[in-house]
């Protein structure tokens, strides 16, 4: 889970917008209740909400935010957050700062309240980013942060050889067999161990080569294809042929980042976050780092839409006050310092284009179109349950128990079992 920042109108537009902009049930109408809110997020990894929500106590003294930060592990962030609300009415957490994955799971689950469009600027949000923050064809969350995954590559050893980065997984095999070892460097490294970021490259692999993994909101498998088998083949092959270590079946995104930021890997697939660390001060790397849109079999290939979203728990305390907070974290001036301070992308087209950003962050011109292109996780109610059977069923793959082709008819069959409706296929 990364969060991002976004551009937008005055923070007083903004407020008066979105006062009292939540709804309850399945009427659309004002809530009252103010005060003060917790808000709940993943681990701050880069420090920067502390600042932010600075600026919003100074001015906002009678609705003070008192911030919660869970573990850095999406899914124990997920599982507290799921504690929590299961609560109902003696639930702590106001505002929750949810990975794009969970709306639909949440709101199925009658955890967060709907919420009305038209009391916010989404015509100024990234258009696919709105999409994660639906479900059943309704808002139930605001975008927060989005992301799309990047290939971080050295652009210092590619330059030496005189080639270009890759542009499909039949460069990036070729080039991680033959030039990493020249440098003493292993090949491409994921996030491959057993937990969401798993799921996440696995789909990344499977969308790229075309194909899907669930559709009509998580009711229809349709994994058992001839792209899956390509895209799980892809990634059981880097592991087989060693142009993938077999200690990234051990990397999440931490791990994967820090081997990158070593100098131990040539390429790797991450979030932006990765490129920010890596070309920081002091970064074995730094000035060698460039970054593009992830590959795919005959171009580029499509990212998962990352990032998070801000929701109002349905039981929580002063609704009115938790719309002014989301307006306020969703204002131009914030989401400015969430991509200066927080190097995490925008939800704000416009941010994508300011020249003043895209000098420092020349990384932003490549997000946006891997944004643009990305497509979500696959929407299912029961989507902790897909993911856990994605991550089994690829890891044994992955770890060469079983072949690619058996692997996907067996995450359809799996698959199934977790959909409100068996399989065409």
């Amino acid at each position: 889970m990364r969060w991002v920042r976004t551009a937008g109108r005055s923070l007083l537009a903004f407020a008066v917008v979105a006062s009292a902009c939540v709804v309850s049930g399945s009427d659309e109408h004002e809530v009252s209740g103010t005060g003060p809110l917790t808000l709940a997020t993943a681990g701050d990894l880069t420090g920067y909400l502390g600042s932010v929500l600075e600026g919003w106590n100074r001015t906002h003294p009678a609705e003070r935010v008192t911030l919660v930060e869970l573990p850095d592990s999406a899914d124990e962030t997920r599982a507290q957050m799921v504690t929590d609300l299961r609560r109902g009415e003696s639930g702590r957490f106001d505002v929750l700062n949810i990975d794009v994955n969970w709306t639909s799971e949440f709101a199925g689950a009658g955890w967060i309240r709907p919420l009305p469009r038209g009391r916010f600027p989404l015509e100024a949000f990234l258009e696919p980013v709105v999409d994660t923050a639906t479900y059943d064809g309704r808002l139930f969350a605001v975008p927060y942060v989005t992301n799309a995954g990047l290939l971080l590559y050295r652009k210092d050893i590619l330059a030496k050889e005189g080639v270009p980065p890759p542009r499909t997984w039949a460069d990036l095999e070729r080039l991680a067999k033959t030039i990493a070892p020249k440098y003493g460097l292993d090949g491409y490294a994921g996030q491959f161990f057993a937990y969401e970021g798993l799921t996440v490259n696995v789909a990344e692999a499977v969308y790229s080569a075309g194909g899907t993994i669930l559709g009509d909101e998580g009711d229809r498998v349709t994994v058992n294809s001839a792209a899956a088998r390509e895209g799980v083949g892809f990634l059981a092959r880097g592991i087989r042929e060693g142009w993938i270590p077999r200690a990234a079946l051990t990397y999440k995104e931490e791990e994967s980042k820090q081997a990158f930021q070593d100098g131990r890997l040539l390429f790797m697939r991450n979030w932006p976050y990765a490129y920010a660390s890596a070309s920081a001060a002091g970064s074995p790397v730094a000035g060698k780092v460039g970054a593009v849109r992830l590959p795919g079999p005959h171009g580029p290939g499509v990212s998962v839409l990352g990032g998070s979203n801000l929701a109002v728990n349905a039981h929580g305390r002063h609704p009115d006050s938790a719309a002014r907070l989301i307006a306020y974290l969703t204002s131009e001036q914030v989401q400015r310092q969430v991509l200066t301070q927080g190097a995490l992308p925008p939800v704000r087209a416009a941010l994508y284009d300011d020249p003043g950003l895209v000098a420092r962050f020349p990384y932003l011109p490549a997000l946006r179109a891997s944004v643009i292109t990305a497509a979500p996780r696959p929407k299912s109610p029961r989507y902790e349950q897909v993911s856990l059977v994605v991550q089994a069923v690829v890891r044994d793959a992955m770890a060469g128990y079983a072949a690619p082709s058996a692997s996907v008819r067996r995450l359809a069959r799996e698959l199934d079992r977790v959909s409100s409706r068996p399989s065409a296929q």
